[in-house]
């Protein structure tokens, strides 16, 4: 069954009770893990662009504070929930070690050797990006991790654009990835567009799906148009892995229930195939 992850990415404004309010959603609205991210700004853009960018300073204020990190794992676990973290800076990879459930390796990194390998040779499960990579910078990756050690793999096909168009999406990529490296596969949403989660399910057979959440559209990167609300995903993925209502479910006994059987008079007649019975046409009316 395809399994869901909450990305949180940079809309929890560094506060350690909305960061739990997005672990509570998560687990309400079906998801079966939680996604955060571990960077430090200096780790992250190279000093010339952070001398040039203002736009790029201000992300500053997205860090996520690493005194959280052992509190919202808990609660994920808590919640019912696996906890995932994107490492941006080789450090993190240790830091996150005693609380990861898994390590996500975002599209921009997956040209990083260094941080593959040292993900990989965690033993952690790894799901990893794929936007604006070709088929040759993935296949290199994936040799990386594998050479570390990682024999639980992800890879996610993923259009680094937002928000991604739907004749961007390119689904089919989802079948080359499993095809050419036999491991896990899904889809990396950008689109906020339930047709093409439910393409990537139904028709490409998605192990996992990730999507960006927002708690109500105050979150910093809610209004770039790639974040969905709760209470847009929640029937989506309750309508996948949900199960149903049980009392649906019955005794298995083949049978008309009681109010179909005013019915069934009404049924195609066996000699001649017309609607009702013969035996109560003279009577109708």
């Amino acid at each position: 069954m395809t399994q869901f992850i909450a990305e949180v990415s940079s809309n929890h404004q560094q506060d350690l009770q909305r960061c739990h309010r997005f672990i509570e959603q998560a687990a309400a609205i079906g998801c079966d893990a939680v996604k955060f991210q571990l960077f430090r700004l200096e780790q992250l853009f190279a000093p010339e662009i952070l001398a040039r960018s203002a736009e790029h300073r201000a992300r500053k204020d997205w860090e996520l504070p690493l005194a959280y990190i052992p509190e919202l794992a808990a609660h994920s676990r808590e919640q019912g929930l696996q906890f995932g973290c994107t490492p941006f800076y080789l450090e993190a990879v240790e830091q996150l070690e005693p609380h990861a459930d898994f390590y996500k390796i975002a599209s921009y990194e997956l040209t990083w050797d260094d941080l593959l390998a040292t993900c990989g040779s965690t033993g952690r499960p790894v799901v990893l990006s794929t936007g604006m990579a070709d088929l040759a910078e993935v296949s290199h990756a994936v040799e990386v991790l594998r050479g570390a050690g990682c024999d639980d793999l992800t890879l996610l096909h993923c259009v680094s654009a937002y928000p991604a168009r739907v004749n961007e999406c390119n689904l089919k990529v989802v079948e080359t990835l499993r095809d050419q490296f036999a491991c896990k596969v899904g889809w990396s949403d950008h689109t906020v567009n339930s047709d093409v989660i439910n393409r990537a399910i139904n028709h490409w057979q998605a192990d996992l799906i990730e999507f960006h959440l927002d708690l109500e559209g105050e979150g910093a990167e809610f209004s770039t148009g790639h974040c969905w609300l709760p209470e847009q995903i929640a029937p989506l993925i309750q309508g996948v892995t949900g199960g149903g209502d049980p009392d649906a479910d019955g005794d298995g006994s083949k049978a008309p229930v009681e109010r179909e059987q005013p019915e069934r008079a009404w049924r195609a007649d066996p000699e001649d195939g017309l609607r009702p019975f013969k035996a109560i046409r003279a009577d109708y009316g």
